[in-house]
């Protein structure tokens, strides 16, 4: 499996064995959670390789958001990465108490851009069905970082889509 991580993250994939315990051996399988997805989508659509799977856990969906409330986010976290960081990291992980530094990673504010400016496409998903990729989302109801029921609303349209309504971001 090829997974790409979320946005300050690395090696968070052993957080999702439920979702990925059968797939994490299989090369066919492309995932992502959160900016991740953004990437694993992008991956996926550029592949020319086999790909049989692609799985989106809890995408980052910003589509519904204000131009206000983006410059707003990347103003704070330009003031303060840090600061930013660990308070994005609690709204992660909520409702959970997982500590999730001992997967942090590097992030940048071009990545963090990404995140809340990126066009999920229906074009995109039927791009990649067409090519016979079966793609899954997950989202959780209670998650602090994005509207999972506006986005669940999206990709129900483009994915088997689970929306799990006691779960975070983490999907836990």
């Amino acid at each position: 499996m090829i997974f790409f991580s979320g946005f300050s993250l690395k090696n968070e994939s052993e957080l999702f064995v439920e979702y990925l315990g059968d797939v994490r051996d299989n090369p066919y399988v492309v995932a992502g959670f959160s900016y991740g997805a953004i990437r694993a989508l992008e991956y996926t659509l550029q592949a020319d390789h086999r790909i049989d799977r692609l799985i989106l856990l809890s995408p980052a969906w910003f589509c519904n958001k204000s131009r206000a409330f983006i410059k707003t986010q990347l103003i704070y976290y330009k003031k303060d990465p840090e600061a930013y960081i660990a308070n994005f990291l609690k709204n992660v992980a909520y409702p959970t108490h997982i500590d999730l530094q001992p997967y942090r990673g590097d992030s940048d504010v071009s990545e963090l851009e990404t995140l809340l400016t990126y066009p999920w496409l229906e074009e995109k998903f039927h791009t990649i069905t067409k090519r016979k990729i079966e793609i899954e989302t997950y989202l959780g109801g209670e998650d602090r970082i994005l509207d999972a029921y506006e986005a669940y609303e999206f990709f129900k349209q483009v994915s088997t889509c689970y929306l799990f309504k006691p779960f975070g971001h983490l999907l836990q």
